[in-house]
C-alpha cells in the first residue's frame, strides 16, 4: 500500500490520507499502537515532527481503535533528554489533551536480538515495546548529512538505547555514524515500522538539523505500509536519485518480526 497525497493543512489531508490508504481497517483490532516522531533535537518543525501532525493521528485512531496509544522516542540530543524534547516541543501538551502516553525509549526495558551474519550488529539491545506494539512512524522530510535523506528507516534509529549505543561520542546514538548506511540496514533487519506517515508538507533540502527549507515546499503527506518504498519515495520528492542511498536499496516482505529477511 502506497499513496501519495498533495497536503492542504493538517487536519483535512491527515485524515483524507489516512481513509485513502484505508487505516481504520488496520488500527481497529489492535492492543497497543506506538507513534514514532521524529524529535532528534529541541529546533521545531521542519527540523522535527510538528505536534500539529500528530494531533489528526491521534484523533483518527482514537475514533476508531480502543487500542492503548504510546507517543514514543529515544532521542540522541547530546545535550536534551527526551522527556525535555517532549516539553520544549509541545508534546506534553498533546499528551494531556488526548490522554495518551509518553515514553522515552531510550530508558525502556531492553530485549538482545541476534543476527549473526549482520556485520555492523549482529547483536542488538531494543526495547521490548518495540516487539509488542504496531509502530506508525511519523517522521519529517529531510536530507541528511551522513545517511543522504533521513526518512522513516532512519527514524528507527530512536530505538536504539544511548546506553548501547553512544559509541562513546556527544550524540547519544553515535554507535551509528561511523557506518551509517550499513548500520541504518542492519537496524531495519530487526525492525521496521508496520506503517509510515511521512509529513514531507515544506522539507528540508541539504541538512537535519536546520538549513535551508525546500522552495518551493514540496506539498505533501505520504503514506505505507512498506517503509523502503516510503522512503524511495521521500528521495525522489527531495530530487535525490533514490538508487544513491544504500539503506533504501532494499525491498520485499518483511520477515515475521517486522525486519527485513538477511
Amino acid at each position: 500500500m502506497f499513496k501519495l497525497k498533495d497536503f492542504k493543512n493538517y487536519d483535512t489531508s491527515v485524515s483524507q490520507i489516512l481513509d485513502d490508504a484505508g487505516a481504520a481497517s488496520l488500527f481497529t483490532d489492535l492492543d497497543c499502537i506506538l507513534l514514532k516522531p521524529n524529535l532528534v533535537t529541541a529546533s521545531s518543525f521542519p527540523v522535527t515532527t510538528a505536534p500539529d501532525f500528530c494531533a489528526p493521528v491521534i484523533e483518527y485512531i482514537q475514533a476508531c481503535s480502543d487500542a492503548r496509544i504510546i507517543l514514543a522516542e529515544g532521542c540522541g540530543d547530546h545535550i536534551c533528554e527526551t522527556p525535555e524534547l517532549f516539553s520544549l516541543l509541545g508534546y506534553d501538551d498533546l499528551a494531556r489533551t488526548y490522554g495518551i502516553e509518553l515514553m522515552d525509549l531510550n530508558t525502556e526495558p531492553l530485549t538482545r536480538k541476534s543476527l549473526p551474519r549482520n556485520p555492523v550488529f549482529p547483536e542488538i539491545f531494543l526495547p521490548e515495546i518495540a516487539f509488542n506494539s504496531f509502530i506508525v512512524s511519523l517522521p519529517v522530510l529531510k536530507a541528511h548529512s551522513l545517511a543522504v535523506i533521513t526518512g522513516t528507516l532512519k527514524n528507527m534509529m530512536g530505538f536504539a538505547p544511548p546506553e548501547h549505543y553512544s559509541g562513546g561520542g556527544i550524540w547519544k546514538k553515535a554507535a551509528f555514524h561511523a557506518r551509517m548506511q550499513d548500520s541504518i540496514i542492519d537496524l531495519c533487519r530487526y525492525r521496521t515500522p508496520d506503517l509510515t506517515l511521512m509529513d514531507a508538507s515544506v522539507g528540508l533540502a541539504d541538512y537535519h538539523l536546520g538549513g535551508p527549507e525546500c522552495n518551493p515546499p514540496v506539498n505533501k503527506l505520504l503514506i505505507s505500509n512498506d517503509p523502503f518504498r516510503a522512503d524511495q519515495c521521500a528521495a525522489e520528492l527531495l530530487n535525490i536519485p533514490a538508487e544513491t542511498v544504500p539503506h533504501i536499496h532494499q525491498s520485499g516482505p518483511v520477515s515475521d518480526s517486522h525486519g527485513v529477511p538477511y
